[in-house]
């Protein structure tokens, strides 16, 4: 995995609220698309590397927890 692409998921993963109550951390899903990486939390956010290589952080509208 790119290390930018791991930087944007670090990014994300910090902004996470802490849970105090027990609950499971949203997963993160990994996925390859036309040789470019996408991963995917389980809220529908979404981090991907644009055309220059930086990461892109993104929401999916139609996931159900927007």
């Amino acid at each position: 995995m790119p290390a930018t692409l791991r930087e944007g998921i670090r990014g994300v993963d910090a902004l996470l609220p802490v849970d105090e109550l027990g609950q499971p951390r949203p997963r993160w899903t990994l996925t390859w698309l036309e040789a470019r990486p996408i991963a995917e939390l389980d809220t529908g956010v979404i981090v991907e590397l644009d055309e220059d290589g930086h990461a892109v952080v993104r929401h999916d509208d139609e996931d159900d927890f927007a």
